[in-house]
């Protein structure tokens, strides 16, 4: 919000030689951001001038001159530049004539830009000075030709300093206004800020008019609303008053055209500022409508299916059902709290004027200028809340200024609507405000602050009952009451002290463990990545079922992006396309990984069906649990995904592809993290290469797969051949391991290490041996591990060759190599009854 100070000094006391730098101190005491200052950023010498004559010259370069001569100040008298009384200049423009009065900027000036203004030898003349037009002094866009001050109504003398004339000797304070307090998008709630602030005195500009009650009979009007949005009536307010007579061709006063200019609204026509005038001066916006193109009285209502309209702004709109709009006999001509129609605008032709000053629903203001994409300064205003009080005053405003200012004559013709409910007051407990803010207030304070804001106190055993004025709809409870004392009080008074963390409290066990894994990961060299959760229904198909069988997705009513309108049911999609992107960027080598949300919706049912509740006030506990049994299951899985060399090449050192090797060294940093036992199987998944496909269980329970993707559709992603991923039901994992850590003690007495190779059929898992040896080989075995896998030469057809190296030890002697052997072979023997194997010779 942009506010002219000389527009503020008429509500509020400004101190002579207030400067905005003034003012921004005294609005941030009371919580208002400075933003900005903003001037006409004018230097004088500029004057009033009278063209005394001119003459045209052509120039070869086909563009003809005008060599003035220009009055600058009284006959007999020095110009302001210290020059004669008559300057010579040349100006191009040829829309004025001898006898104008001219804004003439003279040697030593400087206009906006900044542009200096000097004599200067043109056109074979030395022009001492320059005749500006409207946009040269930053009035407005108008560069056709110079100004003439008869436009605007002004016959100032001869030498008048035309900065302070024209108004361009003010400045405008910019704040940066918070969606609660929308009462400070107008020059009454800012003057009446710096009030608080300042202890200034504040005169309302709403209690200087006098809204004349409409004539019994006046212009009819109708509030129609059978389709309210939460049970809130579209439009509560509604007055009218009407304007005969009025000369739309009358200039805009330069007054009036500085203050708009300053406080960022362009000058259209005088009818259409003096509304804009209005709207910025109380804070209510103001629609005008040539009341000769109205046909019938007005009725306010919400759009039927394919309605259109075309709004000032020339564009055709289809209105959608929650649209409130104003219509007359022929149908819309307006959309209600947002933009007016084209055909009933006020124009060059208006001599009769209708001002509406309506009072309508934040949330379908919102929601309508959104929709339509208008953010208007009137939606602006009214999806924050407009005081509801003030449309008759509003209106009896604008018909005074048109009065005043375009020649009219107020007529009785009108109308007032007003349902507005009464206030509920509040109920304010003694010592709240102190409890809450941590500063003793005493009574005597907390009623002056609330009464300075507008409330209405009363006074009980208990405390207060406040009743919140009109125009502060964010005051809905005592929490709102006690933030005005603090804030009027002054914040200085809170004290900076820092919280201290309540004891017993951290992060639960499920944070801690998602954590521990993700700077696993990290630490492994991975690099963590964060997709949007959307798929297609072939990525989730594909890569959420092993088997190829049909799931069930969550749809997005709204999707952002058409082709991917379903929730993702796994992370694999996204991490393939974080892949793809930074291989087309020249990364070549990858590991990446994702910790997010999946969406397992169950067949058949529907879900977010909960009606969702009002959002001002707080839900109960029954549609809490009402909106949480429309949600889907939404599990938290890990998944990683690696391509490239994941040893690069060096000085003696091969390149080392990443494979399945890989994917499962990652399951073992996340086991590692976790402190789960993860079991390793083999496996098949549709979307991975069979053969090379590991189930992951935890507790007998598959919680995930390990693998490298279908050549097939890593190609069709643009990666290479080779692409190992992981996906992990991280929350189940977490879940069906034990908390804490099984210590076991340090053996102190010497292992015994043996090899032992084995013979078995391709068919036979490594992992279903090595259960069988370890379990075979009794306690004495300590660990175990898969050191070669030989298929070739000495091996049946058919067969392979997994060795194993042992490590025996006993907690409470040293053991022989007999015991180790003895161990060992029954390791073996165990193996050989489950899966045939033999030892290899």
């Amino acid at each position: 919000m942009r506010v002219p100070l000389s527009w503020l000094a008429e509500y509020v006391e400004l101190v002579p030689g207030t400067t905005p730098e003034d003012v921004h101190a005294a609005l941030v005491k009371v919580g208002l951001e400075e933003e900005d200052v903003h001037t006409f950023e004018l230097e004088g010498p500029i004057v009033v001038g009278e063209v005394l004559e001119f003459v045209e010259e052509p120039q070869s370069n086909g563009k003809t001159i005008r060599w003035c001569q220009v009055r600058v100040a009284p006959e007999g008298e020095t110009a302001a530049d210290g020059g004669d009384a008559v300057h010579g200049v040349v100006c191009g423009a040829r829309n004025f004539f001898p006898g104008d009065k001219v804004v003439v900027t003279l040697p030593g000036a400087v206009l906006p830009g900044p542009f200096p203004i000097a004599a200067r030898t043109t056109y074979g003349h030395v022009s001492d000075g320059m005749i500006a037009s409207a946009r040269e002094l930053g009035l407005g866009d108008d560069h056709e030709g110079i100004l003439r001050l008869s436009t605007l109504g002004i016959d100032a003398p001869v030498g008048t300093d035309a900065i302070a004339l024209l108004g361009l000797d003010d400045a405008a304070v910019e704040i940066n206004v918070t969606p609660d307090r929308g009462y400070a998008f107008s020059i009454r709630g800012v003057a009446r800020e710096y009030a608080h602030a300042t202890g200034a005195r504040f005169r309302d500009p709403v209690e200087q008019v006098t809204a004349t009650d409409a004539a019994a009979d006046g212009f009819p009007v109708v509030i129609d609303d059978d389709a309210p949005i939460r049970g809130r009536a579209g439009s509560a307010v509604f007055a009218t008053r009407i304007v005969r007579g009025v000369d739309p061709a009358r200039p805009t006063p330069a007054w009036m055209v500085a203050r708009l200019k300053l406080a960022g609204i362009r000058s259209l026509s005088l009818l259409v500022d003096i509304t804009n005038y209005v709207m910025l001066e109380f804070g209510q916006p103001i629609h005008g409508y040539d009341l000769d193109a109205l046909r019938g009285g007005i009725r306010v209502r919400r759009a039927l299916p394919g309605e259109k309209l075309t709004t000032l702004d020339g564009k055709e709109r289809t209105l959608h059902i929650e649209d409130l709009v104003v219509t007359d006999d022929r149908g819309p001509i307006g959309l209600g709290g947002v933009m007016g129609g084209g055909e009933t605008e006020m124009g060059e032709s208006t001599h009769n004027v209708l001002i509406e000053a309506a009072n309508w629903d934040p949330v379908s203001i919102a929601r309508t200028a959104r929709r339509h994409k208008l953010p208007s300064e009137a939606a602006k205003r009214y999806e924050r809340g407009v005081d509801p009080e003030i449309p008759p005053a509003a209106v009896s405003r604008v018909a005074q200024l048109m009065v005043d200012l375009a020649g009219g004559t107020a007529d009785l013709g009108g109308s007032l609507i007003s349902e507005v409910a009464a206030r509920e007051a509040i109920t304010l407990p003694r010592g709240f405000v102190s409890e809450l803010i941590g500063v003793e207030y005493t009574d005597q304070e907390v009623h002056d602050a609330l009464a300075e804001v507008g409330g209405i106190i009363t006074a009980t055993d208990d405390g207060f009952e406040v009743v919140p004025p009109s125009w502060r709809p964010d005051l809905t409870g005592k929490a709102e009451l006690a933030e005005e004392v603090a804030r009027l009080a002054g914040y200085h008074r809170i004290p900076s002290v820092l919280p201290v963390a309540p004891p017993g409290r951290g992060l639960t066990r499920s944070q801690r463990l998602r954590r521990r894994v993700a700077d696993a990961l990290a630490s492994a060299g991975s690099t963590e990545v964060l997709a949007f959760p959307f798929a297609t229904e072939h990525e989730n198909a594909t890569y959420s079922s092993a088997d190829g069988g049909p799931v069930a997705s969550v749809r997005l009513a709204n999707a952002l992006d058409a082709g991917a309108p379903l929730m993702r049911r796994s992370l694999l999609p996204g991490l393939i396309g974080a892949a793809r992107r930074n291989l087309s960027r020249g990364l070549t080598d990858l590991s990446l990984f994702e910790l997010g949300l999946v969406f397992l919706p169950e067949p058949g049912r529907e879900y977010g069906s909960a009606e969702l509740p009002v959002g001002n006030a707080k839900p109960s506990d029954d549609e809490l649990d009402a909106l949480q049994a429309g949600i889907p299951a939404q599990p938290r899985h890990v998944g990683v995904l690696l391509l490239g060399d994941a040893v690069a090449k060096q000085p003696g050192q091969p390149a080392v592809p990443a494979g399945i090797v890989d994917a499962l060294d990652a399951v073992r940093q996340i086991a590692l993290a976790t402190g789960a036992e993860i079991e390793v199987v083999q496996g098949s998944h549709q979307a991975l290469h069979p053969g090379r496909t590991a189930e992951l269980r935890v507790a007998g329970r598959n919680v995930g797969y390990a693998g490298e993707l279908l050549p097939a559709l890593a190609a069709a992603a643009d990666l290479p051949r080779v692409v190992a991923v992981v996906e992990l039901d991280l929350d189940a994992v977490i879940e069906l391991t034990e908390p804490g850590l099984e210590a076991h003690q340090i053996g102190t007495f010497p292992a015994a290490t043996q090899d032992l190779s084995l013979v078995v059929g391709l068919e036979v898992p490594a992992a279903a041996l090595a259960d069988a040896v370890r379990e075979g080989a009794g306690e004495l075995l300590e660990d175990l591990r898969l050191v070669d896998d030989y298929r070739g030469p000495g091996v049946p057809e058919g067969s392979k060759s997994l060795t194993f190296a042992l490590r025996f030890r006993a907690p409470d002697r040293t053991l022989t190599a007999a015991e180790a052997s003895d161990a060992k072979l029954a390791g073996a023997a165990l193996a050989a009854e489950r899966a045939g194997a033999a030892i290899r010779e």
